[in-house]
């Protein structure tokens, strides 16, 4: 009698909400295993534990947390289909935190934790067969352009978006690396108006496409055996302005 075996999950970091909710639902609804982490609760958590999630809080604000978070994981399940690191903060310069703090706190979470979950997790992508499980780091559409407003923000997610090539250049060819770059995906519920039409208004195709823009995107990338190394640009243009 054919054993089967069931297939690896997908971690997902910061997946209690926004689009790391859109995807934990969406892998889920494929019959794909999904762990999430997840800073603080949120009524979502309860419905993706419903539906089979892992969920475990962390900590990614020190490297302690860092490593507890990644034990968790590989005691969880000894093999990943993949890693999405979606955990992030936006974070803008002010004169109430001392800048240097702003920038510890940017690199934190978008450079120390997926470079350190990255590599102590590596065991558990390898040796799973030609391109059969994939890093996606979640960076952000202004790492070509810069951010006046949110400068440490936008550094960070640069480093994020060189890792990419560096990572998919180690991990070849059982694992495939790439970034998707986002802007405008979807608003806030506490944005106004105004606001909404000015930043509306920076893109080209004018519309808020929503959280399964990277729902697809993340699926064409699992699918695809020779896509890595790569930024995929989701931001309607507006790179372009």
């Amino acid at each position: 009698m054919t054993k089967i075996i069931p297939p690896a999950p997908v971690l997902i970091t910061g997946g209690a909400r926004r689009i790391g909710l859109a995807l934990a639902e969406s892998l889920l609804r494929q019959g794909i295993p999904v762990i999430v982490s997840y800073r603080q609760y949120y009524p979502a958590l309860d419905t993706l534990a419903s539906l089979g999630a892992h969920c475990i809080q962390a900590d990614f604000s020190d490297n302690r947390g860092i490593y507890a978070f990644a034990e968790q994981v590989k005691a969880y399940s000894g093999k990943l289909r993949a890693i999405i690191h979606n955990a992030s903060a936006w974070v803008a310069e002010s004169v109430e935190t001392p800048p240097e703090d702003t920038m510890a706190a940017m690199l934190q979470i978008h450079v120390y934790t997926p470079y350190l979950l990255n590599l102590a997790l590596e065991p558990c992508l390898r040796d799973q067969g030609h391109a059969a499980a994939d890093i996606i780091h979640i960076t952000d559409f202004a790492v070509e352009k810069g951010s006046k407003k949110h400068i440490a923000y936008a550094a960070s997610k640069a480093a994020l978006d060189n890792m990419t090539r560096s990572f998919a250049r180690k991990l070849a060819p059982d694992v495939k690396v790439n970034a998707i770059a986002p802007a405008l995906i979807l608003f806030n519920e506490q944005d106004d108006e105004e606001y909404r039409r000015h930043v509306l208004n920076k893109t080209l195709m004018k519309i808020e496409p929503g959280e399964m823009e990277i729902v697809d995107l993340v699926n064409y990338l699992f699918k695809s055996r020779y896509v890595t190394g790569q930024t995929l640009g989701l931001d309607g243009g507006r790179c372009l302005r």
